[in-house]
């Protein structure tokens, strides 16, 4: 559902795909191609968050911010299933996986993995085309090649996913 708060109004370009049982709600701008997938809440109502084009916001993922701190998550993003972004950036072709928890103020740069369950705790910085484990996560290693263009192919098959849903009949 995308929903305005206020005078707060999503927008959410024709080409995003939002599933029916997804929230979308405020102060939130997706990009070209965006998908957001059941369950995920992405909640605008104390500072914006700015999705960017091609990236996928996966079955449960939680988007909220803090007075005055933007969610800026980048273009080819890929955010795994139940994972919660707070008041973060997550730049260009990173990943963030299954369950992890990026918090306040922290940055994930460009072409990082950040591990399942991992927990990004709040100020932290996360160098680029690093996987980084743990709670609180740390880098353990540069990513290979394999494993960087698996992240791009990840994003890309999220994108078919979406238009093969667009063409579905949808429920309401």
């Amino acid at each position: 559902m995308i929903r305005p708060l206020g005078e707060d109004r999503p927008v959410v370009p024709a080409s995003a795909y939002v599933h029916p049982a997804a929230e979308v709600i405020g102060r939130v701008r997706l990009g070209q191609n965006t998908a957001v997938w059941p369950g995920a809440v992405l909640r605008g109502d104390l500072d914006p968050i700015d999705v960017g084009d091609n990236s996928n916001l996966q079955d449960n993922v939680v988007v909220h911010t803090d007075h005055g701190v933007p969610t800026v998550i980048g273009r080819g993003v890929t955010v795994g299933h139940a994972a919660v972004l707070h008041s973060c950036t997550v730049e260009d072709d990173a990943l963030i996986g299954i369950g992890a928890i990026v918090l306040g103020r922290a940055v994930v740069r460009r072409g990082a993995l950040v591990g399942a369950g991992a927990v990004v705790p709040p100020g932290a910085e996360i160098p680029a085309g690093v996987l980084a484990l743990g709670s609180p996560a740390r880098a353990v290693r540069p990513l290979t090649e394999t494993e960087r263009e698996g992240i791009r192919a990840n994003a890309r098959n999220y994108l078919a996913y979406a238009a093969r849903h667009r063409g579905s009949a949808q429920i309401s």
